[in-house]
């Protein structure tokens, strides 16, 4: 008899769509508090996550043990099931501390198996990457990166400032989502992972229908999706349009 599903990991990459899918699972109550709970590349910013940095650890694998299980502790919340957001410029790192605390286990999934219990993979990718380049820029300018339906700010990162239109900075950023594109499949591809694959559209289009999906992927009941509001609004408006038919046009 296979083992119900644990815990799942939502693959992605910023503007994504993934703050409101995180939003939505959150919202059911059985699919425990998926966040970015290993966000930086580092071992000091985790134990601070989860106020554990003044602890004198004996090694750096009984460090690497107490954040991941405080984070385990976090990321399920009062359900049975643990959710992580897993964004490609940390993975890395999270893959090598996983090593670390269990080097004699073969592989990535293997590992996540041992620290998670049985894990689901969710691969949420944004197929329009010049729509996800302006995004990312217009929130990294503005400072604001995400607003709730009734307009009120949920998360501010800088004060205010008019976003400006850089081509040379929309192409790198292009460059650096297709980059987390195809590095997020080769690891798919390594591990023999098969993962459910979301767009960002489909969510945009049909978030419940979306939601409904992943609950019946991961055993849960998909008629809780019909119950749930939306939980961040969308910030997308006509600078977009203007910017990415602006980029377009440059390159003919």
């Amino acid at each position: 008899m296979t083992k119900p599903v644990q815990s799942y990991i939502l693959c992605t990459s910023p503007r994504s769509g993934s703050t409101l899918l995180c939003g939505l699972l959150k919202a059911t109550q059985c699919c425990g508090l998926p966040d970015s709970h290993f966000h930086e590349p580092s071992l000091e910013a985790w134990l601070g996550y989860y106020d554990l940095e003044g602890v004198p650890f004996a090694s750096h694998s009984e460090a690497v043990r107490a954040a991941l299980g405080a984070a385990r502790a976090y990321g399920r919340g009062k359900t049975d099931m643990f959710g992580l957001r897993l964004q490609q410029h940390s993975a890395v790192f999270f893959f090598q501390q996983l090593a670390q605390l269990h080097p004699r286990l073969d592989g990535d999934v293997a590992r996540i198996d041992a620290v998670f219990g049985r894990t689901a993979y969710l691969y949420l990718t944004r197929e329009n990457k010049l729509d996800q380049a302006i995004s990312y820029l217009k929130a990294e300018q503005s400072g604001l990166w995400h607003r709730a339906p009734d307009g009120t700010e949920i998360e501010r990162l800088a004060p205010h400032r008019d976003p400006v239109y850089d081509r040379a900075a929309l192409g790198q950023q292009i460059a650096l989502f297709e980059a987390y594109e195809r590095e997020w499949q080769g690891w798919f591809a390594r591990q023999g992972i098969r993962p459910l694959t979301l767009t960002y559209d489909a969510l945009a289009a049909d978030p419940w229908g979306v939601l409904a999906q992943i609950l019946e992927y991961l055993g849960k009941d998909p008629a809780v999706a019909k119950t749930l509001t939306l939980p961040v609004a969308k910030l997308a408006d006509s600078m977009n349009e203007e910017w990415a038919a602006r980029y377009l046009a440059e390159q003919v």
